[in-house]
């Protein structure tokens, strides 16, 4: 007799909304496999800044709760920080508002302030939020997973079908692979370059954004390193660190720290987000001879870390 594998779920993607929805739902006890063309370490995931920031993606009212659930867990995982890679960290965040923030400001992020003339030159808010190490915290993802019984399988995905033969439940999580497995031309790509470098003393966090210039600048301190961002290049493509935008994202980041000048640099990252008009979240109605259950969880731009937990939940709800 066929072993029943109504049951079981296969997860598509392990980027950290693959990852994390495949261990809350290991977790609920179900039988889990990762199918994923690329390991954790090679996903845009792995080379995300990581800033936990309610950043504004569609749709807000929804994103707004997943991020504040994914805060509540990130908040947990930053008491064990070398092993979870989540740590809280103060910092600026140029260019924001006491007044446009929501009452979940105050309520959720305890010392929220404007920032001083020192501390930033402009409007800001001075903040302590989660600051994610995303090597270190994929590894751990996929440990976790591990432990409550999950599998990882690497396999390149070319339909969805072949999925919904092997399992009841199949839960897409491939980002920008959704354009071509799905032909969803709302999701896009749009690249991010990063510059690591020796971090020469610097404790805080700063975003700066620049409305003429269309840019936002950041660095985000990280245990051994210092990461500057960055790019936001709507519809490319490509991996290849380019040695000019590097220099630039610097020469910005000096402005703000004059002492990051004269750092050492100790490596690129180049990723690419896949950016769309809103998340697609929710529960596909299927026909056709496979049945079983298909959910959708792509889209999330460069938000994926801040809506991670959240996002993962409704899944959770979605396939029982």
């Amino acid at each position: 007799m066929a072993e029943d594998r109504s049951g079981d779920v296969i997860v598509v993607g392990s980027g950290v909304i693959g990852l994390t929805t495949a261990l809350v739902l290991a977790e609920s006890g179900r039988r889990v496999r990762i199918w994923t063309r690329e390991p954790a370490e090679r996903t845009t995931s792995a080379v995300a800044g990581a800033l936990w920031w309610p950043y504004a993606i569609e749709p807000q009212d929804l994103a707004r709760t997943w991020a504040l659930r994914s805060l509540s867990v990130y908040e947990e995982l930053a008491a064990r920080p070398e092993e979870t890679g989540v740590r809280l960290v103060e910092g600026v965040m140029g260019e924001a508002r006491l007044d446009e923030q929501g009452p979940w400001a105050a309520a959720r992020l305890p010392g929220l302030r404007a920032s001083t003339a020192e501390e930033y030159a402009g409007p800001g808010l001075w903040a302590r939020l989660p600051l994610i190490d995303m090597p270190v915290h994929l590894a751990w993802l996929r440990a976790r997973f591990l432990r409550a019984g999950g599998v990882v399988e690497s396999r390149v995905v070319t339909d969805l079908a072949e999925a919904r033969a092997r399992a009841g439940v199949v839960v897409n999580c491939t980002g920008l692979g959704a354009r071509e497995l799905l032909g969803d031309t709302a999701v896009r790509p749009v690249r991010g370059q990063l510059v690591i470098v020796e971090n020469p003393g610097i404790r805080t966090w700063l975003v700066s954004t620049d409305a003429v210039a269309g840019t936002t600048t950041y660095l985000f301190p990280q245990p051994g390193r210092l990461v500057l961002g960055g790019t936001t290049d709507d519809g490319e493509w490509s991996l290849e660190p380019d040695p000019a935008v590097a220099a630039e994202i610097v020469a910005r980041c000096a402005v703000l720290r004059p002492e990051v000048a004269g750092a050492r640099v100790l490596g690129h990252r180049v990723g690419v987000r896949p950016v769309r008009s809103a998340v697609r979240l929710e529960r596909d109605a299927l026909g056709g001879a496979a049945g079983g259950v298909l959910v959708h969880n792509y889209g999330h731009g460069g938000a994926g870390v801040t809506v991670a937990w959240g996002c993962a939940e409704v899944v959770l709800g979605l396939v029982v």
